[in-house]
């Protein structure tokens, strides 16, 4: 059980855990009144939006319904419960039931192993490997379901932002935010988030903060990005 300020995230059931990467996303990404989350998992994402959104309504999807039954269960224990509705469907089956561009913001923290040796635990694979949700899948049914000019936020491991960043190029999106994340100072950047506009904007904001000071504490940024989050 991970406790934050006004609510808690239970992971028990869902393959992949709470850890920094959603709480980066879910601090950081772009807002509106109807959100969805694609692969919700635990629901930490969805949650972290209706707290920073107090007027959004949150739909969470996700492919395992372990993970949508987890997301329930945190989702009703939160103050945000009524605001956040959680659909067991893979975003390829989810476009299909939906009349159009429909949310106002999308997030996802996607699976992202594209040719890294799998998991035998099967449930951990999807989660981690992009077989079920590729980065053309991802970023054509995020356009389908996306208002124009309304943004589409990610995080991913480094190696894949050239991938990503084509993709949206290719289906009429511009990117309009990037950040890259350096663990330290002395490191090379191992993580992006990104931001992508359902159109065409001349907005563009490219940058490199570090998560972490040479002692471990949160740099300065992540403890401005996270502070109404964690506890200490």
């Amino acid at each position: 059980m991970f406790t934050f300020k006004q609510f808690s995230v239970d992971d028990a059931l869902t393959a992949m855990k709470v850890g920094t990467d959603g709480v980066l996303l879910g601090a950081w990404a772009a807002g509106g009144k109807r959100i969805l989350d694609i692969g919700t998992g635990s629901g930490l994402i969805a949650l972290m939006m209706a707290q920073r959104f107090p007027e959004a309504e949150i739909v969470g999807i996700d492919i395992d319904e372990d993970a949508c039954r987890q997301t329930r269960m945190n989702a009703d224990s939160s103050p945000f419960g009524n605001r956040i509705t959680i659909v067991h469907a893979s975003l390829q089956d989810y476009v299909k039931t939906i009349p159009g561009a429909s949310f106002d913001s999308i997030v996802s923290n996607p699976p992202y192993f594209q040719n890294s040796l799998k998991s035998p635990d099967s449930k951990r694979t999807s989660a981690r490997h992009n077989d079920s949700l590729s980065f053309r899948d991802l970023i054509t049914g995020s356009k389908a379901l996306l208002k124009h000019d309304c943004t589409l936020s990610i995080i991913g491991p480094d190696t894949a932002k050239n991938d990503i960043e084509s993709e949206a190029i290719i289906n009429g999106m511009t990117v309009s935010n990037i950040v890259r994340l350096k663990t330290k100072s002395t490191k090379q950047p191992s993580r992006f988030m990104m931001q992508i506009v359902n159109g065409f904007t001349n907005e563009f904001s490219n940058t490199t903060e570090v998560l972490n000071e040479a002692d471990g504490s949160r740099s300065e940024w992540y403890h401005e990005l996270t502070k109404n989050f964690y506890i200490k």
